[in-house]
């Protein structure tokens, strides 16, 4: 594959973008980005605070930038539902949806819906966000869904018995969990589309080694070890944001794809397509996760019912 940055992104005037957790890193860039390339993004976070600090930033360096605020938490069902109904009355038509917002291996919590945290927010968050948004896009041609995986989810297993962590619990295995979650959700919906014949696709990406605010640790040592990692080994949200960017815009992908920096072990560098390993091709465990996210969100996917299904 070529040396690719987000210089290389086509225009994109008339297309409209989602992008979770807009206010920072990751999010932050990929809005900036999308939106310095002409497109209308609808950047959303929890914070109302960080999302108008976010877009004047990005009006700063962009100044006829067309972004949106959207608040969400994605830890709550209530919030991502009144998210969704606000986002489709302004933008019935949708291009472009990154789910990229996500916390990192926090002690054990539960989100308003009695989800653990991790799981909640990174994967049924955005599962159920994509299944309200997605009549807006089954139509677009061009549209895709990107899911935003990470390394992590190398040490990640689905446990279907106890995904919420209530009879034992680890804050990375929770979090490996929930970026194999991410991953397995992106290929299971893109089968998913390409059955329902739908112009969306899916697929995945990872930023490597980036440094941005996820990498906050509960304790001094944590914090302390996230900061030297970050200023030795880490490359810049800017540089972490190519491979979703790379995912939601180049052209030449497909669907079911996972894409990461080609650099460094895949820890840094230009995106690249990626290996995906067994267990995230594992179409039993694809299918049982997507069953138990639908019964614990209420999100059905009804639009992916049938082929040819508006």
């Amino acid at each position: 594959m070529p040396r690719w940055t987000s210089a290389e992104i086509d225009d994109l005037s008339g297309r409209v973008a989602v992008v979770t957790g807009a206010n920072s890193g990751l999010g932050f860039e990929t809005s900036a980005a999308l939106a310095a390339h002409g497109a209308t993004v609808v950047m959303a976070s929890r914070s109302a605070e960080r999302l108008e600090k976010a877009i004047a930033d990005v009006k700063r360096r962009q100044s006829d930038a067309l972004v949106e605020p959207l608040i969400l938490d994605l830890a709550s069902l209530a919030s991502i539902r009144d998210a969704a109904e606000e986002t489709l009355a302004a933008h019935p038509q949708l291009d472009l949806l990154i789910d990229n917002a996500g916390v990192m291996a926090i002690p054990r919590a539960e989100t308003v819906d009695g989800f653990e945290m991790q799981l909640g927010t990174n994967h049924l968050g955005h599962f159920a966000l994509t299944g309200l948004l997605l009549p807006a896009m089954v139509r677009q041609s061009g549209s895709r869904v990107v899911v935003v995986t990470s390394q992590a989810r190398h040490i990640g297993r689905i446990d279907l018995d106890d995904l919420h962590g209530r009879n034992r619990y680890g804050r990375w295995a929770a979090y490996g969990q929930s970026k194999l979650a991410n991953l397995m959700f992106a290929r299971e919906l893109d089968r998913r589309l390409r059955t329902a014949e739908a112009e969306t696709i899916a697929l995945a990406a990872h930023p490597g080694y980036a440094a941005t605010n996820l990498q906050s640790g509960s304790n001094w040592f944590q914090n302390t070890y996230y900061a030297i990692g970050n200023t030795l080994f880490a490359q810049p949200a800017a540089s972490g944001a190519w491979p979703q960017l790379y995912a939601a815009t180049a052209p030449g992908v497909h669907g079911g794809e996972l894409y990461g920096p080609g650099q460094a072990g895949g820890t840094r560098g230009c995106p690249k397509r990626d290996k995906i390993e067994a267990r995230a091709r594992n179409a039993d465990v694809a299918r049982r996760l997507w069953e138990a996210s639908v019964a614990a969100t209420g999100v059905a996917y009804d639009v992916l019912a049938a082929p040819g299904s508006p």
